[in-house]
């Protein structure tokens, strides 16, 4: 466990190399470049000046959007078939030769961008216009046996009416409402919510009749224009031409498909360069040199300077950074540590003068996890998935995700250790398929557990996540003393940590003997005297060292005992810490639990001959698949709260900044030399 040890680097070189030299440090990714101020600023000097690079930059984002949009419409119309590994298989290589070949096609490539986004447009367009044109399409349907246009008002002599009533409305009822002797209604169609009528009457009766259909509530039509029956047939002539065209213009676009990886490679260049011109836009410069700042991890120094001093004219040098300065952290693990990196990130990055807390976390993080899951079989699938996952795209697979799926594996091999422990094999599938298929006289008590079963001796597993948390918070309270230690804070680590050691190491020798929380977990220890008066004796200078020097950084010694009596009042933590161990039971038995009822489930169909066997292995199947899923959703969550609250909370606080090299932050390819 160790956080890597940081150099200063300081690098001069010609203007006329700028831009290779940090190309070159982008694809080796192994400096961080220091681009605080601001772009474009100039800080009081008269020779080094800043170039602002805003307005590139700003047109190679555009560029950058536009590719991106035009890859996700060509996916759409055109699926790529590798699309199922791509969470896996991380960045293509991609040879320097190569980058600099398709480079020189860029305009070529954009181009291509620009007619699918134009194309993607006008379906848009289109995409638009269909429901509107299906939207009148619908409301000519009441209409269509009407014989004359929509918008026909009679002829010299009589004044026609086309609209709607509000419901089902029969002739006799329209006639009955019309008080004028000359009318006829021709009603076009009829519906629960509507009459669709033409009324005709004389002209001179035109006023009348307008006035009695309004108080029956009278509307005009939505629709207007030529007779119904010669609209539909225009339209629907447009809807099929703009379905046409969209599926014309899908074509085309999904003909862009061999070019997929340019496209993918334009987003990408341009990733890369707007990343290049916020650095040119951070550095010093004059018209023949430029001067780089930064940090580098002290083990890549000698290979960063060597990689620039044998290619360029140019000044590598390197310092210790000060005191009070704020360096970036980087950490550096073994095997076995390094899958929990993530978690410990995810916390945060140790702040100056911490420990990296990886391995320690590590030590109990498989644990946690495999007991919380405890199914052998449910870990030898994580075992096997992830090392066929791993082998699959071992070329491939970015560095970040291969760690996150070696900490499942090693997760998984602690499930593994506690389902044999526990006796779990898909739950209790074993003993439901002898008595179910070949010996149904198997006795009750049949059990595969090396140690016991949660199920059945709750209170055994109990005591034992108590044992655990008591040592994981050990763990993490010696941590902190280790830390004041390195840091010569010898007499805080005795006052922070020693005195809270002896308190509750007496404390819990004392509970134990009790009658409750001993017969709580059938424990009837009965100590001898002599042993007690230990307990309590070094729970009482753990007490009265807690309310002494808890409170020391006050002089008065009234305020200072004060503070004392409020940290001691911190045992009460203590106990809720150790407390929230017994999730590792909860969990484990939640596994347990549901696994035996899909068991159950699957035993009550699987009589009959033929079907029953194979509803049998379907319900396992389903069943035990949500189960892992789930619980190993479950398992990754509580024990990270285990890792985050009850362990880092005793000794760590996190706060460093983590270390963020100047590198090929690109999507789809990795540039290599």
């Amino acid at each position: 466990m160790a956080v890597l040890s940081m150099k200063r680097v300081l690098v001069i070189g010609l203007r006329k190399d700028r831009k290779k030299i940090l190309e070159l440090l982008q694809r080796k990714g192994v400096m961080q470049i220091d681009i605080s101020g601001s772009e474009g600023e100039n800080e009081a000097d008269d020779v080094f000046q800043k170039t602002d690079t805003a307005g590139i930059r700003a047109t190679f984002e555009k560029n950058i959007s536009l590719a991106d949009h035009a890859l996700g419409v060509l996916d759409a119309a055109a699926p790529p078939e590798n699309a199922g590994g791509g969470l896996f298989s991380g960045r293509e290589k991609m040879s320097l030769t190569d980058y600099e070949t398709n480079s020189k096609k860029r305009d070529k490539i954009m181009d291509m961008v620009y007619n699918i986004q134009k194309m993607d447009k006008r379906r848009s367009e289109i995409a638009g216009e269909i429901p509107k044109v299906e939207t009148q399409l619908e409301s000519l349907v009441p209409w269509l046996d009407l014989p004359y246009p929509m918008d026909y008002e009679g002829s010299k002599f009589t004044r026609t009416f086309i609209g709607t009533l509000a419901n089902e409305v029969p002739e006799e009822d329209i006639l009955k409402n019309i008080t004028t002797d000359a009318v006829a209604v021709d009603i076009i169609s009829t519906s629960p919510e509507q009459t669709c009528v033409a009324v005709t009457c004389l002209r001179e009766d035109q006023a009348a009749t307008e006035e009695e259909l309004r108080h029956m509530g009278f509307a005009r039509p939505a629709v207007s224009g030529d007779t119904p029956d010669r609209q539909k047939e225009e339209l629907s002539i447009k809807l099929e031409m703009l379905q046409s065209e969209d599926e014309s213009l899908r074509e085309k676009i999904a003909s862009y498909a061999p070019h997929r990886d340019e496209l993918r490679f334009v987003a990408d260049h341009f990733r890369m360069r707007s990343d290049k011109y916020r650095v040119i836009g951070s550095l010093e410069q004059t018209d023949r040199v430029f001067i780089l700042h930064g940090y580098v991890a002290e083990r890549d120094s000698k290979k960063l300077e060597e990689l620039l001093s044998s290619r360029y004219d140019c000044v590598v040098e390197f310092s210790d950074p000060a005191e009070d300065e704020e360096v970036p952290v980087l950490l550096k693990n073994n095997a076995y540590a390094a899958p929990v990196e993530g978690v410990v990130a995810s916390y945060a990055m140790p702040a100056k003068g911490e420990i990296d807390p990886t391995f320690l976390a590590a030590i109990f993080y498989y644990f946690l996890f495999g007991m919380m899951l405890s199914d052998a079989a449910y870990g030898l699938i994580m075992v096997v998935g992830v090392a066929v996952v791993l082998k699959k795209y071992r070329d491939s697979m970015e560095a970040g995700m291969k760690k996150t799926l070696t900490m499942f594996q090693y997760a998984g091999v602690g499930t593994i250790f506690w389902g044999v422990m526990f006796g779990s094999y898909f739950g209790d599938l074993p003993a439901v398929i002898i008595r179910t298929f070949f010996n149904p006289s198997l006795p009750a008590d049949f059990s595969l557990a090396v140690w016991c079963e949660p199920a059945i001796e709750p209170m055994t597993v109990l005591g034992f996540a108590f044992i655990i948390g008591i040592v994981h918070v050990f763990f993490g309270m010696g941590a902190l003393a280790y830390t004041d230690i390195k840091q010569g804070k010898v007499l805080d680590a005795i006052y922070d940590v020693g005195f809270w050691y002896l308190l509750l190491i007496g404390a819990i020798g004392i509970l134990l003997n009790t009658d409750m929380v001993g017969g709580m977990f059938g424990l009837h220890l009965n100590l001898p005297g002599s042993v007690m008066l230990v307990f309590e004796v070094l729970a009482l200078i753990g007490a009265v060292g807690i309310v002494l020097f808890g409170g020391r950084e006050s002089s008065n010694w009234g305020l200072r005992i004060g503070k004392g009596l409020y940290a001691l009042y911190g045992i009460s933590s203590y106990l809720s810490d150790i407390l929230s161990y017994s999730r590792l039971l909860a969990l484990g038995l939640a596994t347990g639990v549901i696994s035996s009822v899909f068991n159950s489930m699957a035993a009550m169909v699987a009589k009959p001959p033929v079907i029953g066997p194979i509803l049998f292995a379907l319900i396992v199947v389903i069943g035990h698949t949500l189960n892992l899923a789930i619980n190993a959703l479950g398992a990754y969550v509580h024990t990270n709260r285990l890792e985050y609250v009850e362990f880092f909370g005793k000794f760590y606080n996190g706060g460093g900044k983590p270390f963020e090299p100047f590198t090929e932050n690109t999507k789809h390819y990795r540039v290599t030399e």
